[in-house]
């Protein structure tokens, strides 16, 4: 693979005076940055918005708009954008003031080279810290919340053993499952257990986009390629460098996006919109689908070659009628969830509403189930959530599942503690407390059977 250069540091140098302008920029081109600049205040902010830049040398003292004022300006476009004043006029005032409104730093003219490019250094150095905390904070976010996967089933214990084997691995993995049954949380735990999980996990969901928007935004695109480009963009094959590109819906995309997709699974190699430069990524892929591939290749609307480039490891995620053990794990940690962000002291699900939701066959998986508890905590009072919380398709359930209500969430929670324990019976009766023949004549009942 050919090695991927990274691309020069850049600087905004702002003076009034052409000489400054002119050594300045002279100066740091040498030193491998990108430089361009600007006379006065208009002119940097239009260099601004034309693209991030990553330091900028302001001098305090021009006609019209100051350089303190530049800088608040500045930061409100982009506050990462390091700042370093410059003025002929040394005063203790305006240095603090710069400092306060977070300038990295203060010189004064006639400006000493080496003392500069030192703070330059310096400057571009913390702002690369800064930017890899964020990151590292983000990655260890992802992380954390990719193990909160709630379910004890037999079928999603299934799911995330397979995703944490494949997670060694730098395999492409397809994760086959209805909408909302959590293809996306499932792709962050393989992420999160492989050995990229310090690099970003980009998340691209094709069916969102039409077809030259998915373009840019997967390969990039340079300034004027297209009306509104108005600076470059790093696309997001080239931003998971490192980490791994999620791509949802990949049953979506176009016939010539599919082309175009392929050879990049290929070679990691593509030019961004409007360019001639060939830039590799060393990028790891998980897609998701909701739909039939088998039969899209049968009409011709996928194309074969692609569907076995992506389809090497494939995860197929239930959906939630087929794990109802499930079901009031998940209702509780939901309700746990926003009852903490609406600060409400709802601290349980009635009977009632739990057998509601457990009888319910979920279309929406789990999606729906948290849709539904969150409008459920709106309408609850202190203590519970009652059925009459629920909507409407849910709630009418009501009159014809109150009489076996108490059997139903026996048998679920029957159900939910032999899974549990792998249907061990002397442990799972140690758990409900009751004893060995019991617990058979339950299962017995319930039709409980072993999967």
């Amino acid at each position: 693979m050919t090695e991927k250069k990274s691309a020069p540091q850049s600087i905004m140098i702002v003076d009034d005076e052409l000489i400054v302008r002119e050594s300045l920029t002279k100066w740091f081109r040498q030193d491998g940055y990108r430089v361009e600049s600007a006379e006065d205040a208009n002119h940097a902010l239009k260099l601004m918005n034309e693209g991030p830049w990553d330091l900028a040398l302001l001098d305090i003292k021009m006609p019209g708009m100051s350089g303190l004022d530049l800088q608040k300006r500045l930061k409100e476009i982009d506050k990462n954008t390091s700042v370093i004043m410059i003025t002929a006029y040394a005063s203790v005032e305006s240095a603090v003031q710069a400092l306060k409104e977070g300038a990295f730093d203060y010189v004064t003219k006639p400006i000493d080279p080496e003392h500069l490019s030192h703070l330059v250094t310096n400057a571009l150095k913390q702002r690369k810290l800064v930017e890899e905390n964020v990151q590292l904070r983000e990655q260890i976010s992802d992380i954390a919340k990719a193990n909160e996967i709630v379910g004890e089933s037999q079928q999603v214990q299934k799911v995330i053993e397979l995703a944490k084997t494949v997670s060694k691995t730098d395999t492409t993995v397809m994760l086959r499952g209805e909408s909302g049954t959590g293809k996306e949380l499932i792709a962050r735990v393989i992420h999160a257990n492989s050995s990229r999980r310090y690099f970003p996990i980009i998340a691209v969901n094709c069916g969102a986009m039409v077809e030259s928007l998915l373009e840019s935004d997967l390969f990039g695109h340079e300034k004027g390629s297209f009306t509104g480009a108005q600076f470059r963009r790093k696309g997001k094959f080239e931003l998971s460098d490192g980490g791994t590109i999620f791509l949802d819906e990949i049953g979506a995309i176009s016939q010539k996006m599919q082309v175009q997709l392929l050879r990049v699974l290929e070679t990691k190699q593509f030019t961004r919109v409007g360019g001639n430069e060939v830039i590799s990524s060393d990028f790891r892929v998980i897609c998701a689908t909701n739909r039939d591939l088998e039969a899209a290749i049968k009409e011709g609307s996928f194309r074969e070659d692609l569907y076995y480039r992506l389809n090497v490891f494939t995860i197929v995620i239930p959906p939630l009628r087929e794990r109802r053990p499930d079901i009031p794990l998940l209702a509780e940690y939901f309700c746990n969830k926003y009852a903490a962000a609406m600060h409400k002291a709802v601290t349980e699900i009635s009977p009632n509403a739990m057998d509601i939701m457990v009888q319910y066959d979920w279309p929406g998986n789990v999606r729906e189930l948290e849709n539904v508890m969150e409008r459920a905590m709106v309408l609850a009072t202190p203590p519970a959530i009652q059925h009459t919380d629920l909507p409407f398709q849910l709630a009418s359930k009501a009159h014809g599942l109150l009489a076996d209500s108490i059997a139903a969430i026996e048998r679920a929670h029957i159900e939910m503690i032999l899974h549990r324990c792998g249907w061990n019976i002397s442990r799972s009766a140690d758990i409900l407390d009751i004893d060995r023949v019991t617990l058979y004549n339950k299962i017995s009942k319930y039709g409980l059977k072993r999967p």
